[in-house]
């Protein structure tokens, strides 16, 4: 049987004292290391969310452009526009299985470039349309009246008469007038891939030229053959 001395008491009662103060530090430790935690978690979901966040103008971080890339882009957009108009013509008034097929895959490929392109200038600070037209790109090419300097457009009075024409008329009509239009196209494309400095217009611009030769050579065949 233990007996309680005063001395044995006054030792019980230390302990029990540390021991208090020491359970109320853990306690303390363990609230303040709760808030610490919770802060770096919200830390680190703030941090993947920024990450995951788009910049403006789509995913892309604005680079190193020049007015070449602006230009080309500026330029390109209106004429892939009346590109996208005269391949929808061909709805309803063509009449050859390949001059049908063209204007789809037309419709396909240029729709998305706009998209591309109008993001490119949004990122870069950049309006989308130009003033005035291309100095120095006026390569004699008809047909450009609406936007002076600017290879391969339509006027107003052409289009008319395209959307005037049905059947073999108006295959005949498209096949001469989108080879003239890819042809501006093609020299805007060349043009950027030498001066410009982007090099995600470049490798539009590179596709540009690849897709529309090769749509041309298909354009003269059906010419041949109609």
């Amino acid at each position: 049987m233990t007996v309680y001395t005063p001395a044995l008491r006054r030792r019980l009662r230390r302990r029990m004292a540390i021991v208090s103060i020491a359970a109320a530090g853990g306690l303390l430790l363990a609230a303040c290391g709760g808030d610490d935690m919770e802060g770096m978690d919200h830390g680190s979901g703030s941090s993947a969310s920024a990450a995951s966040t788009p910049t403006a103008g789509g995913n892309r971080t604005p680079g190193a452009f020049n007015d070449a890339d602006v230009t080309f882009a500026q330029m390109m957009i209106p004429h892939h526009e009346q590109a996208l108009e005269m391949a929808e013509l061909a709805n309803g008034r063509a009449s050859d299985a390949e001059v049908k097929t063209l204007a789809a895959d037309i419709e396909k490929a240029q729709d998305p470039e706009i998209t591309t392109m109008k993001s490119w200038l949004k990122t870069w600070g950049k309006p989308e349309s130009a003033e005035g037209g291309m100095p120095g790109m006026d390569h004699g090419s008809g047909g450009m009246e609406d936007m002076a300097g600017m290879p391969g457009m339509m006027s107003g009075e052409d289009m008319q008469k395209l959307k005037a024409a049905k059947g073999a008329e108006f295959d005949r009509m498209f096949a001469e007038m989108m080879i003239e239009h890819h042809e501006g196209a093609i020299t805007m494309a060349q043009d950027e891939q030498k001066n410009g400095r982007d090099a995600e217009a470049k490798k539009l611009a590179a596709a540009v030229v690849k897709t529309q030769t090769a749509e041309v050579e298909k354009l003269r065949k059906i010419l041949d053959r109609i």
